[in-house]
């Protein structure tokens, strides 16, 4: 079957209505509810850390004023309802309906839908026979307000913000409304991310309770993450808590860099006043942050996760630490990149998984299509060049599930 086939036979019958949905005869589709703590979020008067037993003052450190269009999209993010209560879509082999070998794949930055990733997952749970779990960053995919991706009020919030500032650059309907939380509040970066890390130790933790029939007790994950989500693995892998991840094999497809060295400015990611927020807040002046904030600093220094998610962030912060844990990690890491890739470099990816003398073993493999493909959309639908594209999907994912089957 042809990439674009797959692509629309797997769009046409997935959706979040049915508990299972019977794809063919290997592959199953469940929608499991999920339930976040929130337990990060800013938004309320308090904060609790329940690990160190410790209460926070609410600290709103830094806000920029973005004009009169962020009321639709600059709420408290605690009380979202779409972030704390959401589906996982997880691909199943029929053949295993209790499967003790699990999968967890992770999406890019500011994605809306599933559907570019609905082939990915029925591969390689086709190929592994493991058991792949979508699962969203918070305030990502199913997990944001639909009025986000309206395509009315985007563009009306999209005409202010041009407006307001006329310099900005790729400023579209798929990026304004991330592009404007991030401007007013870029710390909203680091609450997300631990949040997103939380919610994927608390479903590992749910697993291991029995509370999801279809996967065993003594379930071992692996994780494939694309774009930005090989940096919440990377976090994931070095904190390792509980030691859940002690036997993880990790496959980073376009991905892997640290966050100062990603050119994220792009019409599908966000616009370059957002980029200059956030590459402010969190490499230019986050130590200044961590001083005036008592909460962020507790979190960035007291947190295992916090610690790793500081030195994910600058390419110089802790690069020595941050070196020796891809060493010791470096027999259970790949990475697969695209020379052509223009948000997350290949090189840029060397410089942090190689280290910088180039001597830390992990594997990367440095692909160029031979077909027009971006970052975005390495796999393009409804190309001329439908059996490159479906060539080239088929190399990367045999690839990967050689990886996750060793």
């Amino acid at each position: 079957m042809l990439y674009t086939q797959l692509y629309r036979f797997l769009k046409s019958k997935i959706d979040y209505t049915q508990d299972e949905i019977i794809l063919d005869e290997k592959t199953k589709v469940y929608n499991l509810e999920f339930i976040s703590s929130g337990n990060v979020l800013p938004g309320e008067d308090t904060c609790y850390c329940k690990e160190h037993d410790m209460k926070f003052e609410a600290y709103d450190d830094f806000h920029t004023e973005i004009g009169e269009g962020a009321r639709l999209i600059d709420i408290k993010d605690s009380h979202i309802i779409e972030n704390k209560r959401f589906i996982l879509q997880i691909f199943a082999p029929v053949d295993k309906p209790v499967n003790d070998e699990a999968l967890l794949l992770f999406h890019g930055f500011n994605e809306k839908t599933w559907d570019k990733y609905y082939p990915w997952a029925k591969r390689l749970s086709e190929q592994t026979n493991k058991t792949v779990i979508l699962f969203p960053f918070a305030f990502h995919m199913n997990r944001a307000p639909h009025l986000w991706s309206s395509k009315y009020e985007m563009y009306e919030l999209s005409n202010i913000r041009k407006k307001m500032f006329p310099d900005v650059r790729n400023s579209t309907l798929s990026n304004v409304a991330i592009s404007s939380r991030l401007h007013t509040r870029p710390q909203r970066f680091i609450w997300s991310g631990l949040q997103t890390y939380n919610d994927v130790i608390s479903f590992i933790e749910s697993v291991k309770e029995g509370l999801v029939p279809f996967l065993s007790t003594e379930t071992r994950f692996d994780i494939f993450a694309y774009s930005l989500g090989a940096l919440l693995s990377e976090i994931l892998m070095m904190t390792n808590s509980h030691g859940y991840f002690d036997n993880t094999r990790l496959c980073m497809f376009c991905g892997g860099a640290v966050f100062n060295r990603l050119s994220p400015v792009s019409k599908f990611i966000i616009d370059s006043k957002a980029n200059v927020a956030l590459y402010s807040y969190l490499i230019e002046h986050f130590d200044s942050h961590m001083k005036r904030n008592a909460r962020l600093k507790h979190y960035m220094e007291e947190h295992a996760e916090g610690v790793h998610l500081s030195m994910m962030l600058n390419y110089g912060k802790n690069r020595a630490y941050r070196e020796s844990l891809f060493r010791k990690l470096s027999d259970r890491m790949m990475a697969i990149t695209l020379e052509n890739d223009q948000v997350i470099p290949y090189y840029e990816v060397i410089n942090t998984l190689k280290g910088v003398a180039r001597d830390i073993p992990v594997s990367i493999d440095i692909k160029d299509f031979p077909y027009p493909y971006t970052h975005e959309n390495p796999f393009p639908v409804n190309s001329k060049y439908e059996e490159k594209v479906t060539e080239n999907f088929n190399e990367i994912f045999n690839k990967a599930s050689r990886f996750f089957s060793k």
